[in-house]
């Protein structure tokens, strides 16, 4: 069996390239040939998988939540995909902690890809071009992710998101929005909007209840008015953190929730997405499940995928 090993430098402290020979001697307990690449920037990643996706047995990769969505855009060009092994290295790792895939431990990260069992799991097509593996939304601290310093990262972790957020985003931008899934539309001015995937999103168990197999996305809306107050600008606040800390199922009036296999999103032309973490387009989206797309190794044990 043939496998590549692709790593990002810069993801999380930086510490995988002095890793390299204990994790090539580690794979190739199962796998007879091992490649490695180090992507030298943003999109080579994406580039390399287009080129090489179909010559491996199984992918290997490393980094955190955007590298996973470079690695996404990438497989876009393939039918048929090779096994994905994932060692997390990134800041909050939403996608490995909703899967249960280790965050700390390399020993046992490589223990996953060594024996674990490869599940195929939803991911989502946006405007029929653009992929996204957990998350995607817009508005309040949306921003901070593809914003915050390389260095600042480094040296506070999540807490250099929430730095960011507080310094850009406060007070929050009202905008309208339009969000229709198969059977229902929400019309409202909103701070935030939100297409999930995933149990995770922005280091919070956002979801506990959902899956990345059910064929099915979960949308959220932090309503505003169109001219708010200082009391209703607060309220908005208070209600993003209640999303966060009490889960998307939270029961509260300026919330909005809404399920789907698709939706239909119309927001200003000026309102930037935010792919897992990374930068995408701005405006008009639409977004629908890609069920059982991507075949990821998870841990043995994990049977809440």
């Amino acid at each position: 069996m043939k496998c590549i090993f692709i790593y990002n430098p810069k993801s999380g402290k930086g510490k995988i390239k002095k890793k390299l020979p204990y994790i090539t001697k580690r794979l190739s307990e199962k796998y007879g040939e091992i490649d490695v690449y180090e992507t030298k920037c943003r999109g080579d990643l994406t580039a390399k998988v287009k080129e090489i996706a179909n010559l491996y047995d199984t992918i290997v990769f490393s980094g955190g939540d955007g590298t996973f969505n470079e690695l996404l855009q990438g497989l876009s060009v393939w039918e048929q995909l090779p096994a994905l092994g994932y060692i997390p290295t990134g800041t909050t790792n939403d996608i490995a902690h909703s899967l249960k895939i280790p965050c700390k431990s390399l020993r046992r990260q490589l223990n996953v890809v060594l024996k674990g069992r490869v599940e195929k799991l939803d991911c989502m097509m946006i405007n029929g071009e653009e992929y996204a593996m957990y998350c995607v939304c817009a508005g309040a601290f949306t921003k901070a992710t593809y914003t915050t310093p390389q260095q600042n990262k480094k040296i506070f972790g999540r807490l250099a998101y929430g730095i960011e957020g507080l310094r850009s985003n406060i007070p929050f931008k009202v905008f309208p929005v339009t969000m229709k899934n198969e059977e229902e539309t929400i019309r409202s001015e909103c701070v935030f909007a939100l297409i999930m995937n995933s149990k995770r999103v922005a280091g919070f168990r956002l979801n506990a209840k959902g899956s990345m197999q059910d064929g099915l996305l979960e949308g959220a809306i932090v309503k505003q008015k169109k001219n708010p107050n200082f009391f209703y600008r607060w309220h908005a606040f208070f209600s993003l953190i209640r999303l966060f800390i009490f889960g998307y199922r939270f029961k509260e009036k300026s919330l909005a929730q809404i399920d789907g296999e698709s939706f239909q999103i119309e927001v200003p032309d000026d309102v930037v997405w935010n792919y897992d973490g990374e930068k995408g387009r701005c405006g008009n989206i639409e977004i629908k499940v890609l069920k059982n797309r991507v075949p990821l190794i998870v841990p043995k044990n994990n049977k809440n995928i």
